[in-house]
């Protein structure tokens, strides 16, 4: 465990498996249980390959995904494109989006503003 309250290591945090997503362990990272984030959230997410978020949206919510390692295929508002490490990619709100992991796994930074915190009432499944 760190000694900092600012300072946060993934082994630390335990994972959980995120709604409306298969094959994804996340880790909360920054947030309000580990360092009282009020307007912001940001995670790390291990994904299988063949696997990651079915089509949803965040009513009120903007995220961002910024690839750490691997490949994915991202849909987001009907427009589709291949990620790739140290690239970045924007969910407005309320836009249906797509995560789908094409490399044998993949390591991915996501940031929430205002924080998900996997409330239900923050999520729109589609498709």
């Amino acid at each position: 465990m760190t000694s900092s309250r600012y300072h946060v290591r993934q082994s630390d945090v335990k994972p959980y498996s995120p709604a409306n997503h298969v094959g994804t362990q996340n880790y909360r990272m920054i947030g309000a249980e580990t360092v009282g984030a009020k307007q912001l959230e940001m995670l790390i997410g291990e994904v299988e390959q063949g696997k990651g978020a079915l089509p949803h949206a965040h009513p009120g919510i903007e995220q961002v995904c910024y690839l750490l390692e691997g490949r994915a295929q991202v849909e987001v508002a009907g427009e589709a494109f291949e990620l790739a490490p140290g690239e970045a990619c924007f969910f407005p709100p309320d836009a249906p989006h797509v995560f789908t992991v094409t490399s044998e796994r993949a390591r991915v930074m996501v940031i929430y503003a205002p924080p998900y915190e996997e409330n239900p009432a923050r999520r729109v499944t589609h498709g």
